[in-house]
């Protein structure tokens, strides 16, 4: 398995799977841009599973919904083709149902990334893949796992990846664990820190982190939320403030040593 340090020594390959302008955008955004290198793209399920195992690249950008084979299958083939050298996928794909996330993630995609998104995201998403930050510095594998861990408590409660929120939220739970006082100044410090990482407004984060919780008590997980946390903390009735949300689990988070 290639290290993050012979990562940095030569360009990433990025083979684009999507029948959508998506494709078209991701091969003009890297095309030209340092450390990255598109070695191929395909518009046909079947045409990426062989093009991918000829080519080889490090990481596949992949819609879900693709013709002839889909990506779920390409995954499950490219596994049983390629094994443990298969390369590293991201899924980024119109679909945002809890259920294709999961099973994407379970198939052993990197990441699920629901469009629309931004070009920005999906280069950070590659970074965070292989350790890297956007200077091809080296991340400690105890985020990635952090990352992951996060991500797995909101399918779990029912947030869905799709809506602002989702991402605002997870900044939001890294922050508190990374500075557990910054909680007691959720308004002047945390969502202004967020507001300006994502260029928008702290009101918009407010609101979005809101509507993000509002989403998993109005989907009805009550018992998912509370078997994550060992007890039952809420109700139905009972729905937890941004701020309390948000530190509950962090302190989880600190609490299990991630």
């Amino acid at each position: 398995m290639e290290t993050s340090n012979n990562m940095n020594k030569r360009k990433l390959r990025i083979f684009v799977a999507d029948n959508t302008e998506f494709k078209d955008k991701v091969i003009s955004y890297f095309e030209n841009k340092e450390g990255y290198e598109i070695v191929g793209s395909a518009e046909d399920g079947q045409k990426a599973f062989i093009d991918i195992c000829a080519l080889k690249p490090d990481v596949v950008l992949m819609e879900c919904v693709l013709p002839n084979l889909d990506g779920f299958v390409i995954m499950d083939k490219l596994t049983e083709r390629m094994g443990i050298n298969r390369p590293k996928i991201i899924i980024v794909s119109s679909l945002s149902h809890e259920g294709f996330i999961a099973k994407a993630m379970n198939q052993g995609a990197s990441y699920f990334i629901c469009k629309p998104t931004s070009m920005g995201i999906i280069e950070q998403r590659i970074n965070d893949v292989f350790g890297l930050t956007e200077k091809k510095e080296i991340i400690k594998p105890k985020n990635r796992a952090l990352e992951e861990k996060i991500s797995n408590i909101f399918i779990t409660v029912g947030i869905p990846a799709h809506i602002k929120g989702y991402q605002f939220l997870r900044e939001a739970i890294k922050m508190a664990i990374d500075q557990p006082e910054i909680i007691n100044s959720i308004t002047k410090k945390l969502y202004p820190a967020i507001a300006e990482k994502f260029d928008t407004s702290s009101s918009k984060v407010e609101r979005a982190i809101r509507h993000a919780i509002e989403v998993a008590w109005n989907r009805g997980k009550i018992e998912n939320i509370n078997s994550i946390f060992g007890l039952k903390v809420y109700t139905s009735n009972d729905k937890p403030t941004n701020g309390e949300f948000i530190a509950l689990v962090a302190d989880k988070m600190i609490i299990e040593g991630v």
